[in-house]
């Protein structure tokens, strides 16, 4: 069973509600097993930055669930918690940000879904959560997790 990493994201609303309740509804998917959640972060927003700070963390899940499901999961979550992509900027505000960000050690590059996510090694708000979650863990393509934390640093 490959294991996860999801990225946890939020910047509107009660966000660590949002965020405790989101992994719970992970936890409740068939073919999700959520293994560890790292500890919630404050972010300043990165991009479109005229928003409210974000509050970050990363789950590791084992799934049954191929990468394209789980991230059709992911997609339906953040639904469910009334996120909405029309007429909001690509990083503007977020009631939820979920992103699939590592499956197993898989490179994958297919219409609405690459692994690991495009920006992951850039991003220190993702990669301090996904040490601590996952100490030692590789970024296929890009190294030792550790490393790129210190080079952000």
């Amino acid at each position: 069973m490959p294991r996860a990493y999801v990225a946890l994201g939020s910047n509107l609303g009660d966000r660590a509600e949002t965020l405790h309740a989101a992994v719970a509804a992970l936890r409740e998917e068939d073919g999700v097993e959520v293994a560890r959640v790292s500890t919630l972060i404050e972010t300043d927003p990165v991009g479109f930055v005229d928003q409210p700070r974000f509050l970050n963390g990363v789950a590791a899940v084992d799934t049954t669930l191929t990468a394209s499901e789980l991230l059709s999961v992911l997609l339906d979550v953040e639904r469910r918690f009334g996120r909405r992509r029309d007429g909001v900027p690509a990083q503007g505000p977020r009631t939820l940000d979920l992103d699939l960000l590592l499956y197993g050690d898989e490179q994958i590059a297919e219409p609405g879904l690459q692994v690991p996510h495009p920006r992951l090694h850039e991003r220190a708000f993702v990669l301090e959560p996904l040490a601590e979650v996952a100490p030692g863990l590789q970024i296929p393509g890009h190294g030792p997790v550790e490393a790129l934390v210190a080079e952000l640093h």
